[in-house]
């Protein structure tokens, strides 16, 4: 998800869109301790994802 689209987004979305972020990563994780991923890089890039999204939400909020 690119910057772009994550400051078109409503705080709503930005914290529904970041729970289920936060899910598929915990299951990235769990299943790549289990067994190599095929894409090991999508850990990576959802991780990276989460943090755009948590970052956005804090900026919101002091503003």
């Amino acid at each position: 998800m690119k910057q772009a689209e994550i400051k078109e987004l409503s705080v709503e979305e930005l914290q529904q869109k970041l729970a289920e972020l936060r899910k598929e990563y915990a299951d990235l994780k769990m299943a790549h301790a289990v067994t190599p991923l095929e894409n090991p890089l999508q850990v990576r890039k959802t991780r990276r994802t989460v943090a755009r999204l948590a970052t956005e939400l804090t900026k919101r909020e002091l503003q």
